[in-house]
């Protein structure tokens, strides 16, 4: 019985090790040999926790089959010494492209010619050529010995591989390099599901921004919900099959920074999905919110080189976060295994895969311990892939994929010396060849030298010693046995050529003289070569004097972020807003991030008091129309009402920063003008240093832009073939929604009333996201702000409004408002206009500078608004020219820049004004804030000073202090052999209405 037992497992064993070629033919004669090896007297770095000092490892036939110490080498086993060199698990790549075919062309947005409404991909896919859901990596993956050949030679054994094209991108597949058949090296044809903020390929005109594409992603995921509940579907789409089939994978999100890490996991977190989501490895510059997301990581280790800033000019185009990023960006794989983050590491982004080594050992040397990077290198991508049953450890059962190195892997001077991948050896250097190092006399026919040989074993190099000063290279190979030395003596032309073996006590062999004369040469060794006492140049990370991370990673970030203070304003000039108006000799106190006092003779204890006489206070300026504050303004979609503006909230725009040093505490983020309906608004209060989510005015309305005129029928553009193209298909375009969205509102309803055993038999209508927005504004849950020029329009919308039984909220810029402010008032729609632009295009040729006035007179609630990064921090002197045009009271002409843009976001009964119980929105000034001459002292919000003219001089001197600091650092790694780049120059981009700009991160893609 014991023998039948053996017979089948002996059977079952040479079975499996041929199964997956047995399907092919053949073109020679059956020649399989078990691959049984037994590597033994090696360091065995079983996994990132335990290794096995002097230990023994047997594989066979591809695989483990036991690591030890003590054990018995079986008979029939090949045992190759490792000689005290190390083994490793093999790399495991989470993110790469190997064997992918070659990319599509670029897509993008045609600027001047027609655009691409409709997907133009053949068969029965998604209607957007963004989803290709469907792509499948295993079935277009084929080996690349070239690129398997430079990955082995640096550590990798296994890698995912996909293709990075489009928002979803289908599906990868995990794979090894070893270079045996597709079929052989192939572990999971679908391991993970992949998706992205950039489009890829897709040449499809909507989406152009990044929430364009959540937007997109969004609808996606509702249309794959649908589409599994309709059967049969009355249409195929194998996009949203493939989708669905997906979603059981481990599903990786592509993002370029902790910015997009936080989009990603919010958009998880609306369908329930849990990301891996590849970084850009700046996430410790919000390692608090990053880690809130509980999402894993997979970080690249592309530390940017440093810039070349030996030109004073040119350094100036470095922005200091971007030399701050140079400095700290090592540190970032430290800082996630300091809070707790798991991750793993990727080659994604380096010019080279020789880099990656190097890199892990630098982020070694900035405070990773070597257990967590291996632990990255190996062990967590193949936990990440669910793959830890075949790789990532060397235990019994996996794959023999492992590396041989010389020595620790976290040394710089360790080589790796064999790659083995599924049992197959690939070798680069020997295990380790004799150790020549020492001193030598060495006998050439009649003349004698004195030789050293240095370096490690396996890669040593000879050279004549002359005197203290002077020696003589010898080019030089040295085998297991043999020697070939070659040299020019001191002062002579030509060569001599030895060749030899080892002897005893050194070499021995034939060579030839200069004049071709043969002779016998020796060498003897005499002595080892002397240790010198070298500087150990590996630095502790506590020895790096490296900067702080600053809140936000920009000019003028704090080292901590501002908290909210008790503070007491003492014999203040106060302009209320309220039926006081403006008192004098007043204080106020600021408490719990609201105004809990105004009085005279005000006192608190713990209070920070600041007396602030002969000053102003005012409530905080809100500007009703900014575009401050977000990575992109315009999608390009007729109908963009299902993009937010809410998704790409940028904290880090230094826009945010000088607004506040205008007296500016609360913004509407509104959507650009691309479109006649375009996307939701975002109402932010200007918390420097916040998170997106902690920017944005809790409880606010929604809002939503809509926009008129020259810009929605792309009238810069003749080339264009978007609908509408006209004054009167822009009407259209409004009706149209409306009425759809009615038709939408009846078959829910209709649904919604089924009982439940009726809904079990029903099939829902289809989600349709731009719908839903319509309804909102019909249902009065969301309200529009409209870019608007010429009165026809504006009666136009009006009118809709009407027809439809909804009020326009805003009309901004308004410059024919002084028109039509009798029917503007009789409909009950504000405006929120520029104090004095006129003729910067066509339809604003009968703009006027007493438009703000006559709309004010005529009783429509009238804002002054900024469109501009660089008007926004100087509104309080835009609301002054109402006084000279149009001979507005100086309180209502404040008002048009604080009370009035609150009303108009239905804000008013938190701020706006000076009143108790309102938010501690607080600017105080300098001077009357009408005057050309007041300066803001210090802007406050919920009671959090965020601006301090003050402290701003200081900020401005240590950020002088900082950039030296880092020019220096630069110059010298420069200096030091390190990598430089030239500065680019390029800024972050002040977004106004019209501009139809694709964000940064998808230029760059």
């Amino acid at each position: 019985m014991k023998r039948l037992i053996l017979f089948v497992c002996l059977f079952s064993s040479l079975y499996s090790a041929s199964y997956a070629q047995e399907t092919f033919p053949r073109n020679d004669v059956r020649n399989h040999r078990e691959g049984a090896y037994a590597f033994t007297n090696g360091t065995i770095v079983v996994d990132y926790q335990n290794t096995v000092q002097n230990g023994t490892m047997l594989i066979r036939d591809g695989k483990i089959e036991q690591v030890g110490s003590g054990i018995s080498v079986p008979a029939g086993y090949t045992i190759i010494d490792l000689k005290g060199n190390y083994v490793y698990p093999s790399i495991i790549d989470p993110y790469t492209n190997y064997g992918m075919p070659k990319e599509e062309g670029r897509g993008g947005f045609s600027w001047g010619g027609p655009e691409q409404i409709y997907t133009k991909t053949k068969g029965p896919f998604n209607g957007n050529e963004a989803i290709k859901a469907e792509f499948n990596a295993a079935e277009n993956f084929s080996v690349d010995k070239k690129t398997a050949s430079g990955l082995r030679e640096n550590g990798f054994g296994t890698v995912l591989t996909f293709r990075a094209d489009g928002i979803a991108r289908g599906t990868s597949a995990l794979v090894t390099l070893d270079e045996s058949s597709d079929n052989n090296v192939v572990l999971n044809s679908s391991a993970a599901a992949h998706y992205s903020f950039t489009k890829g390929s897709s040449k499809q005109s909507y989406p152009i921004s990044t929430m364009g594409f959540i937007a997109l992603m969004r609808q996606t995921y509702l249309d794959a919900k649908w589409y599994k509940t309709l059967n049969p579907p009355p249409f195929k789409d194998l996009s949203l099959e493939s989708f669905n089939k997906a979603q059981s994978l481990p599903q990786i999100y592509d993002t370029k920074g902790w910015l997009e890490i936080l989009r990603a996991d919010k958009l998880g977190d609306e369908f329930g999905v849990q990301y891996i989501i590849k970084g850009g490895g700046d996430e410790y510059q919000r390692i608090d919110e990053v880690k809130a997301t509980r999402a894993k990581l997979i970080i690249p280790l592309n530390y940017p080189a440093a810039f070349d800033v030996d030109n004073p000019l040119d350094a100036k185009e470095v922005s200091l976060a971007d030399m701050k990023h140079w400095e700290l960006a090592p540190g970032n794989a430290a800082a996630l295994a300091k809070n707790g983050i798991e991750f793993a590491f990727t080659a994604d982004g380096l010019s080279s895969a020789k880099d990656y080594l190097p890199n892990v050992r630098k982020a070694v040397e900035y405070g990773l311990s070597e257990q967590a990077a291996l632990r990255a290198m190996t062990y967590t991508p193949a936990s990440l892939l669910k793959a830890t049953d075949q790789v990532g450890s060397l235990e019994k059962g996996k794959l023999a994929n492992f590396i041989i190195t010389s020595k620790s892997i976290f040394d710089d001077k360790a080589s790796i010396l064999e790659n083995w991948v599924q049992g197959n050896k690939y070798q680069f250097k020997a295990l380790e060849g004799p150790d020549y190092a020492g001193k030598y006399d060495l006998k050439v026919g009649s003349d004698t030298y004195k030789m050293e040989i240095s370096g490690d074993a396996g890669s040593q190099s000879a050279k004549l010693v002359i005197n203290d000063s002077t020696d003589i290279k010898v080019t030089s190979t040295f085998g297991e046995d043999l020697a070939d030395l070659t040299f020019s003596p001191d002062g002579q032309d030509g060569l001599v050529r030895l060749s030899g073996w080892s002897s005893a006590d050194g070499f021995a062999g034939k060579g030839q003289l200069i004049d071709g004369t043969w002779v016998s040469w020796s060498a003897k060794k005499t002595g080892d070569i002397e240790a010198k006492e070298k500087e150990d140049s590996k630095k502790e990370a506590s020895d790096l004097a490296l900067g702080k991370v600053i809140y936000p990673f920009v000019g003028h970030g704090n080292e901590t972020k501002p908290t909210q203070e008790t503070i007491l304003i003492k014999n203040a000039t106060l302009w209320t807003n309220e039926a006081e108006g403006i008192v004098e000799n007043t204080d106020i106190l600021l408490k719990d991030g609201k105004i809990a006092q105004i009085g005279k003779g005000l006192s608190a204890s713990g209070a920070r008091v600041i007396d602030a006489k002969g000053k102003h206070v005012t409530s905080g300026i809100i500007d009703e129309h900014s575009h401050i504050g977000a990575s992109s303004i315009n999608d390009i979609a007729t109908n963009s009402s299902m993009v937010r503006i809410g998704d790409v909230i940028d904290p880090t725009d230094g826009h945010i920063y000088t607004s506040l040093s205008g007296g500016v505490t609360a913004v509407q983020i509104l959507h650009g003008s691309a479109n006649p309906i375009g996307g939701q608004s975002a109402l932010i209060k200007l918390r420097w240093g916040a998170s997106p989510e902690e920017m944005k005015i809790k409880g606010a309305d929604g809002y939503i832009k809509f926009a008129l005129g020259e810009n929605v029928k792309r009238s810069s553009n003749p080339s264009s073939i978007r609908f509408p193209q006209t004054r009167m298909g822009v009407e259209q375009v409004y009706v149209d929604a409306f009425s759809s969205a009615l038709e939408y509102k009846k078959k829910w309803d209709a649904y919604n009333r089924l009982s439940s055993k009726a809904k079990a038999s029903a099939t829902a209508p289809r989600r349709d996201l731009a719908m839903e927005t319509m309804n909102e504004i019909l249902e009065g849950k969301r309200f529009i702000s409209c870019h608007s020029y010429v009165q026809s329009e504006i009666n136009m919308l009006m009118n809709v409004a009407d027809r439809f039984d909804f009020r326009v909220n805003t009309f901004t810029h308004i410059l024919e408002g002084y028109k039509v402010a009798d029917k503007m008032a009789e409909h009950g729609v504000g405006a929120s206009t520029f104090s004095d632009w006129w003729a910067y295009k066509w339809e604003v040729r009968y703009a006027i500078p007493y438009n703000a006035a006559i709309m004010h007179n005529a009783g429509v609630t009238t804002a002054i608004n900024s469109d501009d990064s660089e008007m926004g921090r100087r509104l309080n002197q835009e609301a002054a020219k109402s006084i000279k045009y149009g001979g507005m009271s100086q309180e209502d002409a404040w008002k048009m820049v604080t009370l009035n843009p609150a009303k108009l976001l239905h804000l008013d009964d938190r701020m706006g004004s000076l009143k108790v119980g309102k938010d501690a929105d607080v600017v105080i000034w300098s001077d009357n804030p009408l005057s050309i001459y007041a300066k803001v002292e210090s802007t406050i919000v919920d009671g959090t000073v965020y601006y301090d003219a003050q402290k701003e001089m200081a900020m401005v001197d240590w950020i002088e202090k900082e950039r030296a600091r880092l020019i220096q650092k630069m110059k010298a790694e420069k200096q030091g052999g390190g990598r430089t780049q030239k500065p680019s120059g390029r800024h972050k981009e002040a977004f106004h209405c019209d501009d139809l700009t694709v964000d940064l991160n998808f230029l760059n893609d």
